[in-house]
């Protein structure tokens, strides 16, 4: 199989890496840091269970997804609209785009500039970072559950022979709700204290923030009729079990100056709760000071 990633950042080159090791042609549309680190030395793939270098294509033009028949699309959840319409014209008529991406509506904004192609949600569990260079670091997990479209289980079935746990779910946007609450209650603290899953859950005070967030979550989900598959504070309390040492995401972007997903994580539970009648104080307080880091990050010479 023909696979593009799109925006190949730490959750692309992880798939996109388990897919090309079990022999399929895997393209990397990344930045050029890793590119050239790709090109020279192979993907190093660091994860639980191997640390191997991968040989794989990898490019920082858009060009590299042309005719794939498969494109993981991983960017930034503010850059879906333009990267999808960067991508539009490499697409085969039947190419299949998987949105790898965090929050609930990145697939539908996605159709809206392909809607001549078929394009599914995904939920993402997997705990990884960019270490360096063409270098990923997996700190545990892997899964994917796919919505069902044309193709989706032609890759689902690839994925698992390439050792990713995968399902095809007609109850995708519940999934992704879930996940999405659970990005709620560790992304933003994470964030804020510069600190791991682990550190935060036995501080003062925190736990109790994040049964406060999740509540808010379910509030706005069921108001939106979501169906979400499991119990939500269970998950979310489970989670660190698996990741104590892992830094969400938005602690990253942070870290590095870069702007975050976070109007898509507790600023979109702010807006769904305002547009429904809901009360979001937990979620509007993490948003906003998330946003305030951000912005005094932005404002540096």
């Amino acid at each position: 199989m023909k696979v593009a990633v799109m925006g190949a950042g730490a959750v692309g080159c992880y798939f996109g890496g388990m897919l090309a090791r079990a022999g399929h042609h895997v393209t990397l549309i990344a930045r050029a840091q890793h590119v050239e680190a790709i090109a020279r030395d192979g993907l190093r793939m660091e994860t639980k269970s191997f640390d191997e270098r991968v040989r794989l294509a990898a490019t920082t033009e858009v060009a590299g997804a042309k005719d794939a028949d498969v494109v993981l699309f991983s960017v930034k959840s503010p850059a879906t609209e333009s990267a999808g319409r960067e991508l539009k014209p490499f697409l085969k008529r039947d190419t299949l785009v998987l949105c790898l991406q965090n929050g609930v509506d990145n697939a539908e904004r996605l159709r809206t500039v392909l809607p001549d192609h078929a394009v599914a949600a995904a939920v993402v569990y997997v705990a990884t970072e960019m270490a360096g260079p063409g270098h990923l670091k997996h700190h545990g997990r892997g899964e994917l559950v796919i919505e069902p479209a044309d193709g989706s289980e032609r890759i689902a079935q690839a994925l698992v022979a390439a050792g990713v746990p995968t399902e095809v779910s007609a109850n995708v946007r519940g999934a992704l709700w879930l996940k999405l609450i659970i990005n709620c209650a560790y992304n933003a603290v994470s964030a804020i204290a510069q600190r791991p899953y682990g550190e935060n859950v036995d501080s003062p005070g925190i736990r109790e923030v994040m049964h406060d967030v999740v509540d808010e979550c379910v509030a706005v989900a069921t108001a939106d009729g979501v169906q979400l598959p499991a119990d939500p504070h269970l998950t979310t309390r489970k989670l660190v079990e698996s990741m104590p040492s892992q830094y969400s995401s938005t602690a990253q972007d942070l870290a590095r100056g870069k702007p975050t997903e976070i109007d898509y994580l507790n600023g979109y539970v702010v807006r769904r709760g305002q547009a429904l009648g809901i009360a979001t104080p937990a979620n509007r307080v993490l948003w906003a000071l998330v946003k305030l880091i951000e912005g005094k990050a932005a404002s540096r010479p």
